[in-house]
């Protein structure tokens, strides 16, 4: 190999996969070896972590991935990939318009929530309890937002998802399989809210909360949360778009046009 065609392999040089005519490896790993021997979730594991993970951990992320697959048209990644395929695109341009809109508002809150339950068992470990350390990294989250990422829903008093995903975890930590300070940081959480609103309607763990706490529990970083979750949800996203694509509309906007008013109110700053 000359210096040249080293610098252009160097250039490109990647631990992920390795390809040359008649060989396709995936860290490390011949793909043949892993075609009908290994799962789709072991390959995501094995892909950003460069191992496969043992059977509990493996069934731990995958309940996560699971549970955000999907919430509805309402949301606004899966309501955008809607409108996206009757504008005459095609799945692929539906679904990362869907994607594209999950952001740190829509999408964001799990990777939020890790960094936050990260902060939560870095300043207990400096000596105090989960409730104390709690306390303290809450107070600093909300003097910069109104918002615990990871906690409430404005659409379920209760988020479904949450108590499966905790029992899950729980038993997890029961069985050694995970260590439980990121468990026990989002119940101090929790547990502090609910004392707070005594009387008042509930804020419990949401969905972006139980999987965040999978996610930290599992050794995945902050950024991998929401990337984790960009897969999931992609899911329901390219599913709503395929059934967009069957309904025969064209241009779906936000609203009917029935209920399309003549005039559309003009914003409040305007």
């Amino acid at each position: 190999m000359t210096s040249a065609q080293d610098a252009d392999a160097q250039w490109w040089a990647t631990a992920v996969s390795h390809v040359e005519p008649g060989s396709i490896e995936l860290r490390e790993r011949p793909v043949q070896d892993l075609i009908g021997t290994v799962g789709l979730v072991d390959v995501i594991w094995l892909m950003l972590r460069g191992s496969t993970p043992a059977p509990r951990e493996s069934a731990l992320l995958e309940a996560a991935l699971v549970a955000g697959v999907d919430h509805g048209p309402q949301a606004p990644s899966i309501a955008a990939a809607r409108m996206a395929v009757t504008c005459g695109v095609g799945l692929n341009n539906a679904v990362a318009t869907g994607v594209n809109m999950l952001g740190d508002t829509h999408g964001g809150a799990g990777q939020q929530c890790v960094e936050m339950l990260t902060d939560i068992r870095d300043l207990r470990a400096s000596g105090g309890g989960w409730q104390q350390a709690a306390q303290e990294v809450m107070a600093d989250w909300q003097s910069r937002s109104r918002y615990l990422p990871g906690f409430g829903h404005r659409f379920h008093p209760v988020d479904p998802r949450r108590d499966p995903l905790i029992r899950l975890v729980q038993q997890a930590v029961s069985d050694n399989v995970v260590g439980g300070d990121f468990l026990n940081a989002g119940l101090a959480v929790e547990g502090i809210l609910r004392r707070r609103r005594a009387g008042a309607r509930p804020v419990p763990m949401n969905i972006d909360g139980a999987t965040a706490v999978i996610y930290a529990e599992l050794g995945f970083s902050a950024p991998l949360a929401r990337g984790l979750f960009v897969l999931s949800r992609s899911v329901g996203i390219l599913a709503h778009a395929w059934e967009e694509s069957g309904q025969g509309r064209r241009n779906k906007g936000p609203i009917p046009r029935d209920v399309l008013p003549a005039r559309l109110p003009q914003p409040k700053d305007a």
